[in-house]
């Protein structure tokens, strides 16, 4: 029976006979190609440099123009770009999809595996982004870690006033703000007396004076003041780098080409609530504007996005979403729709796939935001509530989101919600209509009921 099922496999056609597969690790990687290209057709090589080179001219003089790699960690990206750079299609593929080999798991099988599964066209490329959109992810990112590692330092500052009992970061909303910081350099500097420290606050902190002098006073002990110091410090280090990544990322941004329906100013928002800037958003320039200049759309304009949700989408996806069939298409790529899985004439699974997608995660943060908002989508997460619950609204109000976006980067028209409301009338209409045929078939009459 195994042979029998090995001839059937043969027989499936070639779709890409110049195919090979690459199965990378991080210290040496395999390739394979097919058996009448090479006498030795698997081969090994380090992953230096000059070795991926190598790979580069071998690849060539087998005739491959098509390469299938595994996303593995960060490892595969050396070799995507080096090859890529040699004239290579590259196919990213997805390790569920290649993951149940037939034979026992070695990194010889796992490139002849993904070879041949490339040259019959069973692999899908992965979506990758350009490359000057590939560098503002990876300087984004690096930005959301640098913030990442200031937080953690707050929370030692927070640790150290805990242990010397002193409660100002309880009664200030941050305590990284004007009024915390001078606090703080004060406490460092030598002062004690909790009344002068409680009038370095600005006048627009909540907490009175009192409340907030009570709350300074404590054990100030040598050690845990060393500590604060060192903590502060190492906060105001990462600042800095913070900083000195807005400037990185406003230079790459002005790399990028104008839309063409961007306006020379940005357009006034039409959302309920006016706009801030964020905490975290950039301070060396204004990002919502770049964004609108690059996108020639104002994605802020929508409920739930915010200038940092549409930074996001800029370095995960770009400016082209024609990669994606259509909304649905894009929505699925998300992991932000029911996948169901069918055996037998029996539902198995209809739950959204677990997808680690940053652009996702976003969305769902934007959703989340919009349990009191008073608009279309505000309503709709709280109509979906009350339904199936909030983790079930916040999925499929970041699927809405994430039609909507698609729908302008597509586009390029404008966010309006009045859409929205005409389908909501629509809808009741039909509604309306469907309810008086059924009560006249019944030998009933519906009438309006009265105003008032």
């Amino acid at each position: 029976m195994a042979k029998k099922g090995k001839r059937r496999s043969d027989q499936l056609p070639v779709l890409h006979p110049d195919a090979a597969g690459i199965d990378v690790g991080a210290s040496e990687l395999f390739a394979a190609v097919s058996a009448d290209r090479d006498p030795q057709p698997v081969r090994s090589f380090p992953t230096f440099t000059r070795d991926l080179n190598a790979l580069a001219d071998w690849l060539q003089q087998c005739g491959i123009h098509s390469v299938a790699m595994e996303s593995t960690s960060v490892y595969w990206i050396p070799v995507y770009q080096i090859l890529e750079s040699r004239g290579l299609e590259v196919y990213l593929v997805n390790a569920q999809h290649v993951k149940n080999v037939p034979v026992r798991k070695t990194d010889v099988s796992d490139c002849q595996w993904l070879q041949y599964l490339h040259s019959v066209g069973l692999l899908r490329a992965s979506f990758r982004p350009p490359g000057v959109i590939c560098a503002i992810r990876s300087v984004w990112r690096h930005r959301s870690s640098l913030i990442e590692m200031a937080a953690e330092h707050v929370m030692h500052m927070q640790k150290a006033l805990d242990q010397m009992n002193l409660q100002i970061h309880r009664v200030l909303s941050d305590i990284t703000g004007l009024s915390g910081l001078r606090i703080l350099d004060s406490i460092l500097a030598g002062e004690r007396d909790p009344v002068t420290l409680a009038r370095l606050c600005h006048s627009r902190v909540k907490s009175s004076e009192g409340t907030v002098a009570k709350s300074l006073e404590g054990d100030y002990r040598p050690e845990h003041v060393f500590a604060l110091r060192q903590s502060l410090a190492a906060f105001r280090y990462y600042q800095e780098l913070i900083i000195a990544s807005d400037v990185e990322i406003q230079r790459q941004l002005g790399d990028l080409e104008t839309a063409e329906t961007a306006e020379k100013t940005t357009p006034k928002r039409t959302k309920a609530s006016p706009y801030q800037r964020r905490r975290y958003e950039p301070k060396a320039f204004d990002l919502r504007s770049e964004l609108y200049r690059i996108f020639g759309v104002d994605l802020t304009n929508v409920p739930g996005i915010s200038a940092i949700t549409a930074q996001t989408i800029l370095c995960e996806i770009g400016t082209d979403v024609s990669r994606f069939r259509n909304a649905s298409s894009f929505a699925s790529w998300l992991g932000l729709c029911p996948e169901k899985k069918i055996s037998g004439g029996k539902v198995l699974y209809t739950k959204s796939r677990r997808v680690r997608s940053r652009v996702a995660s976003a969305l769902r943060m934007g959703a989340h935001s919009l349990h009191h908002a008073k608009d279309y989508l505000g309503e709709f997460f709280r109509r979906i509530t009350r339904k199936l619950g909030k983790a079930q609204a916040t999925t499929a109000t970041a699927h809405k989101l994430a039609r909507i976006v698609y729908h302008l980067l597509s586009t390029k028209q404008a966010y309006d919600e009045s859409v929205f409301h005409r389908c909501e009338e629509d809808t009741l209409r039909r509604a309306e209509l469907r309810l008086r045929k059924h009560a006249a078939a019944l030998g009933f009459q519906v009438i309006p009921a009265a105003n008032g």
